[in-house]
């Protein structure tokens, strides 16, 4: 400080902390001439003191004129050494950039202006300090003093200057102080961040691009600023920057997939738009390395699929196809698992259109990729059966695709037909809603017969025998009434024909037992009529409840449709076909007579002709009612179930086993009957002691001795035309 003192007069050392700013400018011009003196001379010791003076005891000074005077006296002292500034940098730019965070704005502006006249003597030569004076102009760029704001515009734009025409400038070490301050959310710090990033993209020497991932995110979340003006620069950056990715050879897309998901993601649909829109480009020029970050980027796409923005949905469909006709093999990174584990996710989707397209994947893996989906079946098919309750009927029928490409293999099969009976016994409003959907599609995608016999195998050892019955008759509504389900219904007409269709009739039978309509219905269709006919006169009367008469309604229905168009024109044959018209008259004493069914099954009946009676046989009766040819059945007679001729007695068929058949269904309706007792039984004992006491004095009275003048008691056994009331 001696030193100093003995070269700088006592007046310019006083005048430098003058409250008047002529004065410190004028004292600062003596300084400017001192130390350009002594660097001609080359005294540099002399230099440093009169630096160091200036620093000392006055950039540092608690009083503010001091400081004042001091970053003018350093700026003085820099264009007095001009070419050999360079040499003193050290020690002249750090108490400048201190002041940067002075409380007062008035030496934050004197420190803007005092660099600012640094820098443009030494230039390139202050590069060495480019990361303290970006931070710096960093928070200046945002100071709550308009003036210093403005000096601090002047400075960035010069420091952008040299920066561009400087070969000292390292990007590797600036990058990372970027990639802190880009999560700044000041306005004004995001537009002084995005020109900087502008300005050095421009610069050829500078590889931005190469370190784009570092600060990709950052710019993403300027698109939803607030300011237009922010989102405009951060977008008009974006652009720049996808078109040189575009044309550049060499890109590191992996880093930056993981950002755009994320972004995708975003609650802002501009930021949206452009993430997918960035995607889309990626997956487009990617190549092999996005392989291992396909399963992110569908999930990414898959939302936006159904996003409200149509522009995004447009984009979301076209990367989507893009992605999927890629042809990529696990031993290239591609993740079948982590991609099934998306789609499993977007399953549960509120979203249709997106639901629809994660089966798309399922489905397209599993044709491409089969060995690798059912190793992870375990992981995705609850989610699979599950989707089957979907609301839509277009995601329902591709689940339906994707089981029957499952199932393909015997065992999926196997497991498919028993989770599905499960999810039914679980879930009644599903079998209600979609179960013909559901097993009409099966029938088409997997064989019929396969997906009957097979649900017959699993239902004949159903131990919930209510769920068993109403699965039965659902499952034989739909054989009747299905287009699908035509050639099954043609085989079966066969049953008493060929081996095929008595198979199919005898693995049917065991769970058709389930529901005594199920068994006629299918009797009649499979023509086994002699057999119907001792199904009916089978029945008890518990066996004939309001259920059973819906589904008896139901079947008479039915047998006015086209359907069963081959069984109304056997009626033309009475004569052969008269276990046909038994069957029927069986079922016609079974129904109210006062019932819609009763009168369409009677008006049926009544057309059927009595002249077509072999005369040797039979005789036309005179009243020509139709109800009294069975009566007129030579004595001993017995005719097959088509009417042909004897075989057996009636009680087999081309290897059918009727009495045998008989006896299973039987057998099968009397664990039925003692269901429905313990059933009775379970629900009066939780009534109150005084259900029970009103339930005592309802019961019947019984007939006492003296009661002689009721009808003669029946007996339990019954003719062969009979049935027991």
């Amino acid at each position: 400080m001696a030193d100093a003192l003995t070269v700088i007069p006592t007046s310019v050392i006083r005048n430098l902390s003058d409250k008047l700013y002529e004065k410190r400018k004028n004292a600062a011009l003596e300084v400017e001439g001192i130390v350009k003196q002594l660097a001609v001379a080359g005294d540099h010791d002399k230099i440093t003191a009169v630096i160091n003076l200036l620093t000392t005891e006055y950039t540092y000074s608690p009083q503010a004129n001091h400081r004042k005077g001091g970053l003018i006296g350093l700026a003085a002292a820099t264009v007095g050494l001009t070419s050999e500034a360079a040499q003193h940098l050290e020690q002249i730019v750090p108490p400048v950039l201190n002041s940067f965070s002075d409380q007062d704005s008035r030496v934050r502006y004197y420190a803007c202006e005092a660099l600012y006249n640094i820098a443009k003597v030494v230039r390139g030569d202050f590069i060495i300090f480019f990361n303290q004076i970006f931070d710096a102009l960093c928070k200046l760029s945002a100071d709550s003093d308009a003036n210093v704001q403005s000096a601090a515009h002047l400075l960035d734009r010069l420091v952008k200057d040299i920066v561009t025409e400087s070969d000292q400038f390292s990007i590797e070490e600036f990058i990372p102080l970027l990639r802190e301050r880009m999560n700044v959310l000041n306005p004004y710090v995001r537009q002084f961040l995005v020109g900087w990033i502008t300005v050095l993209d421009s610069v050829p020497d500078i590889d931005m691009l190469g370190f784009l991932p570092d600060f990709l995110d950052g710019l993403f979340n300027m698109l939803s600023d607030s300011s237009h003006e922010i989102r405009q620069q951060a977008d008009s950056a974006l652009s720049e920057f996808l078109q040189e990715i575009k044309n550049s050879p060499s890109v590191d897309y992996g880093r930056m997939a993981e950002i755009l998901v994320q972004r995708a993601g975003s609650t802002d649909e501009f930021t949206r738009l452009t993430a997918i829109t960035w995607i889309n480009e990626f997956v487009k020029l990617g190549g092999d390395q996005l392989v291992p970050y396909y399963a992110d980027i569908l999930g990414a796409i898959l939302p936006c699929i159904s996003d409200k923005e149509e522009k995004i949905r447009v984009v979301a469909r076209e990367t989507n196809e893009e992605l999927r006709a890629i042809q990529a093999v696990p031993a290239e990174g591609f993740d079948v698992g982590a991609i099934l584990g998306i789609a499993r996710r977007e399953l549960n989707s509120e979203w249709e259109a997106t639901r629809i397209e994660a089966l798309h994947w399922i489905s397209s893996l599993l044709y491409r990729h089969r060995s690798e989906v059912l190793s992870s079946l375990n992981d995705i098919f609850h989610s699979l059966l599950k989707a089957l309750s979907d609301p839509s009927d277009v995601v329902v029928l591709l689940v339906l695709d994707v089981h029957a490409g499952i199932a393909k293999d015997p065992q999926h099969f196997r497991q498919l037909v028993v989770f599905l009976v499960h999810t039914f016994r679980v879930d009644n409003s599903l079998l209600e809603k979609r179960g013909a959907l559901i097993i009409r599609r099966l029938c088409v995608l997997l064989n019929a017969e396969r997906v009957y016999r097979e649900l017959s195998t699993i239902l004949e050892g159903e131990s919930d025998l209510d769920f068993a019955s109403i699965m039965v008759q659902a499952l034989n509504l739909i054989l009747l009434t299905s287009s699908e389900l035509s050639e099954l219904r043609n085989l079966l007409k066969h049953s008493l024909e060929n081996s095929a269709g008595k198979d199919l009739f005898v693995s049917l039978y065991a769970s058709w037992c389930h529901s005594p309509m199920a068994i006629i219905s299918l009797c009649l269709l499979a023509q086994t009529y002699q057999h119907a006919s001792a199904v009916i006169q089978s029945l008890v009367g518990e066996d004939i409840n309001v259920k059973f008469l819906v589904q008896l309604d139901k079947l008479i229905r039915l047998l006015e449709t086209p359907i069963f168009a081959y069984l109304r024109l056997q009626l033309l044959e009475p004569g052969r076909y008269i276990w046909l018209l038994k069957a029927l008259n069986g079922l016609l004493m079974l129904l109210p007579q006062q019932s819609a069914a009763f009168k369409i099954l009677r008006t049926r009946l009544k057309t059927v002709p009595t002249y077509s009676f072999n005369g040797e046989q039979f005789r036309r009766t005179s009243s020509g009612n139709p109800y009294q040819i069975l009566h007129h059945m030579p004595s001993g007679s017995q005719i097959t179930e088509d009417g042909d001729g004897m075989q057996d007695g009636g009680n087999s068929h081309n290897g059918i086993n009727f009495a045998l058949r008989l006896k299973q269904f039987e057998e099968m309706q009397h664990q039925h009957r003692m269901h429905a007792q313990e059933q009775a039984l379970s629900s009066n004992s939780s009534t109150t002691s005084l259900s029970k006491e009103v339930q005592r004095n309802e019961e019947p009275r019984r007939p006492s001795s003296s009661d002689t003048s009721g009808p003669p008691s029946r007996s339990s056994k019954r003719g062969p035309g009979q049935l027991q009331l």
